[in-house]
């Protein structure tokens, strides 16, 4: 059974993934200011995965019979030093959101509510994968540097990265 502790804080995740879809708009537009078109695609796939998120909470809310409750959040920044820095600040926020998921995952485990138990797997996974990305993307910038050739492939490769919501 879903305590209203519970029900409270996977709302406030909710939030969170609607406010981390927020959080990658603004790195888009950034991106797409600065002339960097295939990193602000990249940002603005994932501001459409994080939407994904915030829904797929959204619904098993309401699966359970509760009511999924939206709030505001702050505004995101939309102030960054360097292409890099953007990185660098998102994957600092997908560090975040790997702990308040595993901060949910100890309270449903201590709660034995075996349900969210088996939801919440499916973010801890795709936890792992958000933090390698953003990380692998940070390890390609530093290694080219000023290398114009290899940084304009790198930008032609996130161009074409696409979401695919799943079924």
């Amino acid at each position: 059974m879903l305590s209203q502790a519970l029900l409270d804080k996977l709302n406030d995740q909710m939030n969170y993934e609607f406010y981390s879809s927020q959080v990658y708009l603004a790195m888009a537009a950034y991106c797409s200011a600065e002339s960097f078109d295939g990193f602000a695609n990249f940002f603005i796939v994932q501001a459409e995965e994080e939407k994904f998120h915030a829904m797929k909470i959204f619904h098993f809310i309401n699966t359970l019979g509760k009511r999924a409750i939206v709030s505001g959040m702050k505004d995101p920044s939309n102030e960054y030093g360097s292409l890099l820095d953007a990185f660098e600040q998102a994957y600092e926020h997908e560090q975040t959101v790997t702990r308040r998921i595993y901060d949910l995952s100890d309270m449903a485990w201590n709660e034995r509510e075996h349900a969210t138990i088996n939801f919440l797997k499916w973010f801890i996974d795709e936890q792992v994968e958000e933090e390698a990305t953003f990380d692998g993307i940070i390890q390609k910038l530093r290694r080219i540097d000023n290398d114009s050739n290899a940084f304009y492939m790198l930008d032609a490769e996130l161009a074409k990265r696409t979401f695919t919501p799943e079924a």
